[in-house]
This record gives structure tokens, C-alpha cells and sequence, in this order.
């Protein structure tokens, strides 16, 4: 891993934070996708770890039902029941990076830091995975005060430690169901962002190793969004909403794949389901967070610009072909041509109406 750093001088390390952070609030979102019967850990069915009740319901509401102010509630109080849970604090410091709320996320960006140093002793995985999720948090803290061109040296210095102790982790249990899809979110927006990756392999290592398939699908769905491969993204994006039918931004993730496709394609039918995807993801835009709503409403408009625009290129073409006195016309079918008698000779041909040009 460390060979890539080099190359990540070259991408835009805010794009990718934001990216990251995404993924990684989706990736967590993986609480609430299993039996519940793993009582407080349903990341493990062997050696499960006691997470904390207010934080599972925090996450049940925000990745189940896409309700951020109801996941918001919860987490202040597992502040207090769960306090020695990195996991509440990551979340907490996610939800202040979508709220653009700086103070909260360096707030809570340490406090996931100092949760998972204090757990490494007792449970040496988890410690370092969330070590590493903190010091990502952090960079992406000095990113929004720096500011790209000046926080990036630091920002980068910060990623090295990441995957530090990522890989400690790793040492511990590379099969690990938390770690993978984690990791995996992170080596798959690498992978789509540096030039010369292969993609394909992080998409495969994720498919494999990460649990559930639902938010392995959310993942891959996104990087064939950002790679432009856009049938691949909406095959995954349907897959992930076979599950998660109420998350209202998997409807917008969906409703973005199909109108990139629709102007890929000129297609008119698609950008339709675009603006119907976009029209369900707003039905419950109270609950999504920050600029959010407001987000998803422009690009739903952008979606009925495109299709309008679509509409006049086919008015363009009936326009001209009035003009040209075509409009309905069909030509006739050609009939063989008789055989010519010997005794008379074959009259010259008409010459062909030039008012008359044949229809696609």
C-alpha cells in the first residue's frame, strides 16, 4: 500500500475524503442487516463484541429507514450508555462532516481516536480498525481548515497512519467481516481514484470478503457510478434496493446512475425513471441530512431539463421534415422491374423527384 502514496499527490485528496466518508457511513450501516439474534454485534457470528444498544438503534434509523434527525437523537445518548464504543463516536463525527459542523467533527474525530487506542489492549482488532477510521477523520478534519492545496501534505501524512493500522488489524484476523468492508470501501475509492489501478480487483475483494451483500453491492454500485460504467452501477444499485427498499439515498443513488445512462444514451425513457427515482427519494427529504434535500431537488431538475432537451431534438427533426414536405410520407415498395420484351425497347427511366427523399 504504502507504494501508492506517491501516486495519491496526483488526485484531489478532498474528493477523496469525501468519498471515503461516504463509504464509510455506509459501510457502518452494516449493523442493522443481520439476525438479530447476534445480540449487539451482528458484524460476528463468532466472537461477537458488545456494541451498545443506543448505538445499533442509532444506525438502524439512519441506514434502515434513512431517519438522520431520529439516528441523530440516539447517538447523543449513546454518548453516555455507550462511551467506550469508537463506533458512536465515528458515527457522530460523520454525521457533523455532512452538517459541515467543523468543530463537532475535530470534536468527535479525537474522541473516536482516544476510544480506540484505550480498546487496542483488550481487543487489538477493533482498536486499530477504529484507530485508523479516527486518524482518517482527523485528516479530513485539517483538509476542511487548511483547505486542499495547503492541508493535503498533512492529509496524506494521516492516510499513511490509516492504513498503518489497517494492516495491524489485519494481522489479527484478515477475514474479519468489519474490517473487510471497511478497508474495502477505502481500497475501492483508491482504486477508482489512481491512475493505473485496477478497479476490478478492489470490486472483487469486496464482493467476496465484505458482509452483507447489501452494502457490498451499495459499493460497488458506486464506483461503476464513478467509473461511468453505468448498466454494472444500476445492476448493483437494484440488487442493494432488493434489500433496503425505505432508504430514500439508494433512490438517489439509483435516480443518479439512470439519468447519467439516459444522457450517456439520448434516452428519454430513462431519464423518466431518473426523475421517478429522484421523486421517491424526496418523499422522505425531512429526514435526510444537511444540504442533502436541496442536493437531490437540483439534480431532479437538471434530470427535467435533460428531458425536455430531449423532447426538442425530436421536434427539431419533425420541424424539418415539414419544412421539406416529408412529414408522413412513405415511399412506396419498389416493384421488380418487367422483363423486356425483344420486339420493344425499354423506355428511359423518370428521373427521381429531388422533393422526394426518402424517410429513416
Amino acid at each position: 500500500m504504502n507504494a501508492l502514496f506517491p501516486s495519491l499527490q496526483k488526485i484531489v485528496p478532498a474528493k477523496f475524503y469525501r468519498s471515503i466518508i461516504v463509504a464509510f457511513s455506509a459501510a457502518i450501516a452494516l449493523q442493522f442487516w443481520a439476525d438479530s439474534s447476534w445480540a449487539g454485534d451482528p458484524f460476528r457470528m463468532k466472537n461477537p463484541r458488545n456494541i451498545g444498544n443506543k448505538t445499533e438503534l442509532a444506525f438502524k434509523a439512519i441506514f434502515q429507514q434513512g431517519d438522520y434527525q431520529a439516528g441523530d437523537r440516539y447517538l447523543q445518548e449513546a454518548l453516555s450508555t455507550d462511551s467506550k464504543e469508537p463506533l458512536a463516536y465515528a458515527m457522530k463525527a460523520s454525521l457533523a462532516y455532512t452538517q459541515k459542523d467543523l468543530a463537532a467533527l475535530e470534536t468527535y474525530s479525537k474522541k473516536t481516536s482516544q476510544t480506540a487506542r484505550n480498546l487496542i489492549s483488550s481487543d487489538p482488532l477493533r482498536g486499530n480498525l477504529y484507530a485508523a477510521v479516527g486518524l482518517f477523520l482527523e485528516g479530513s478534519v485539517i483538509l476542511q481548515r487548511e483547505g486542499t492545496v495547503k492541508g493535503a501534505p498533512q492529509a496524506l501524512t494521516r492516510l499513511q497512519q490509516v492504513y498503518q493500522h489497517l494492516d495491524k488489524a489485519e494481522a489479527v484476523s484478515g477475514n474479519d467481516p468489519e474490517l473487510n468492508l471497511i478497508k474495502g470501501y477505502m481500497d475501492l475509492m483508491l482504486a477508482v481514484n489512481l491512475p493505473f489501478a485496477n478497479p476490478e480487483q478492489a470490486i472483487q475483494k469486496l464482493e467476496k470478503n465484505a458482509a452483507p451483500q447489501y452494502l457490498a453491492d451499495r459499493g460497488i454500485a458506486l464506483a461503476y457510478r464513478d467509473l461511468k460504467r453505468y448498466s454494472q452501477a444500476l445492476e448493483y444499485a437494484n440488487r442493494a434496493l432488493k434489500v433496503t427498499t425505505d432508504n430514500p439515498e439508494l433512490y438517489y443513488l439509483k435516480a443518479q446512475i439512470l439519468r447519467a445512462k439516459a444522457n450517456q444514451e439520448k434516452n428519454s425513457q430513462l431519464m423518466e425513471e431518473a426523475i421517478k427515482n429522484f421523486d421517491t427519494a424526496l418523499t422522505k427529504k425531512s429526514q435526510l441530512p444537511g444540504d442533502l434535500p436541496r442536493q437531490i431537488e437540483r439534480e431532479r431538475r437538471k434530470a427535467a431539463e435533460n428531458l425536455s432537451n430531449f423532447g426538442q431534438v425530436g421536434d427539431e427533426g419533425t420541424r424539418r421534415r415539414r419544412e421539406q414536405g416529408t412529414e408522413g410520407v412513405i415511399s412506396p415498395p419498389t416493384s421488380p422491374p418487367s422483363p423486356a420484351s425483344p420486339a420493344s425497347p425499354t423506355p428511359p427511366a423518370s428521373p427521381t423527384p429531388s422533393a422526394s427523399p426518402l424517410l429513416d
